[in-house]
């Protein structure tokens, strides 16, 4: 769908509401480029070089537990200024009970830090559990953090579009929900990427809202979203630093001036990473998914 066409369709689409002006986050990882875990003085950097690149102040990471992470961040967060959103890794149950006593043992040291907290990152998309599966392990996580906490789940768009989340939705146990669109990973030429994301996007909240029944239910972000700068043409979809920051100014700023919260995907290069492989099958480089290099440069203009 081209923009044009998606802003006639979001016009007329219904429930969706957005306040005057969104919120900008990014996606971090907890290894260093040679693969190597993370340490306190990584996560300043980190936060030190987002907030003078971009106006974000929230970053999400994966797994609370793999590298100390949340050990490490949430002090590193709190002299920067910064709110983190916890993942927990439901899909191992050695991940998902680790994950969760790292959250339920530094999550109420770091109240003010913790954004909120996320069950899952693509879970359903991968087929690994049911929506009411997912729900019941959310359920689970916020019975044993207490109360004060925001707790959901991310996942591809269409998985909310097409109703897998619904049990997630309509059980009451996600106070949040993120939503992943990649237009690259669609294979879409440049010129519709912007339009191709935004109807992703509308379609996922859209039915979420639905399902909740009120715009007000469940808080709704773009949970993963980018371009890379590099690697493998996927598709029609063509990597490269034009193409990247075509696609940053236009879609994530455009999302975000139009009153919506965004993560974007990622904030750094991840040197470290092997290979991906599309949903056609296709070989395509993730590495060079960063809005900023690995020295944490930046690669084009990051302020929206």
């Amino acid at each position: 769908m081209r923009f044009s066409s998606l802003v006639s369709a979001a016009v007329a689409a219904g429930p969706i509401v957005a306040s005057a002006a969104g919120t900008m986050g990014f996606a971090l990882g907890n290894k260093k480029s040679d693969g190597t875990c993370k340490e306190g003085s990584d996560y300043t950097a980190d936060f030190a070089a987002i907030g003078k690149e971009t106006s974000a102040k929230v970053v999400r990471i994966y797994a609370a537990s793999d590298c100390d992470v949340a050990s490490l961040i949430l002090p590193a967060a709190k002299t920067a200024g910064f709110q983190v959103v916890l993942g927990i890794w439901p899909d191992t149950d050695e991940s998902f009970q680790a994950d969760k006593a790292a959250v339920v043992e530094f999550a109420p040291k770091y109240k003010d830090q913790v954004y909120a907290i996320t069950v899952g990152s693509e879970s359903l998309y991968r087929g690994n559990f049911t929506g009411q599966e997912l729900a019941t392990k959310i359920q689970d996580v916020k019975s044993a953090v207490g109360t004060g906490f925001k707790v959901g789940t991310a996942d591809s768009w269409n998985k909310y579009a097409d109703g897998t989340a619904d049990a997630v939705i309509t059980s009451g146990a996600a106070d949040i929900l993120l939503c992943n669109a990649f237009s690259y990973w669609q294979g879409q030429v440049l010129s519709n990427a912007t339009g191709s994301f935004y109807d992703d996007i509308y379609q996922a909240f859209g039915h979420i809202q639905e399902k909740a029944g009120g715009t007000d239910k469940i808080e709704l972000w773009v949970g993963e979203t980018g371009w890379p700068t590099a690697g493998d043409k996927y598709q029609h979809a063509q990597p490269g630093v034009e193409e990247a920051s075509t696609f940053y100014s236009q879609a994530v700023c455009g999302m975000v001036d139009w009153g919506f919260n965004v993560f974007f995907f990622e904030a750094f290069d991840e040197e470290w990473k092997p290979k991906a492989v599309g949903d056609d099958g296709s070989v395509a480089d993730e590495t060079s998914w960063g809005a900023m290099t690995a020295d944490r440069t930046a690669k084009y203009n990051l302020k929206c």
